[in-house]
């Protein structure tokens, strides 16, 4: 068995439960283990405001590590323009509106397979 047939909700659902629980506006997650040996999964989420983009940063980070998770990186939790939070096999990038525009980090993975997280989110209006 190949590792890119394995399912990979059960990797992505800790970190999915954490950034649903702070109201993300918009959240795409890419299966990149065809593309890329560094990590399974790019989680890339849209916030309202500075403030929003530290509060799902600082979230994910505390309850990770709590659950004994700890990232390997962590970027921009404090500025609010953009939040990175590398955990080995989940990249989580938290961006402002503008930022997530600029940077388009879904083109840059056009190829790669979107995981559908619609089971996670509990206020469908908000994707």
């Amino acid at each position: 068995m190949t590792t890119e047939s394995i399912d990979i909700k059960p990797i992505l659902t800790p970190y999915l439960n954490e950034i649903f629980a702070r109201k993300a506006e918009k959240l795409t997650a890419i299966d990149v283990r065809k593309f890329t040996s560094y990590t399974d999964a790019i989680i890339v989420v849209t916030a309202s405001s500075s403030r929003q983009v530290s509060s799902i940063a600082e979230n994910i980070h505390t309850n990770m590590k709590k659950a004994g998770n700890m990232p390997l990186g962590v970027e921009g939790m404090q500025e609010g323009t953009w939040a990175l939070l590398d955990f080995g096999d989940v990249i989580i990038h938290i961006f402002n509106k503008e930022t997530r525009d600029f940077y388009n980090i879904e083109g840059l993975w056009a190829d790669a397979p979107r995981v559908d997280t619609s089971e996670f989110n509990r206020e469908p209006s908000l994707i």
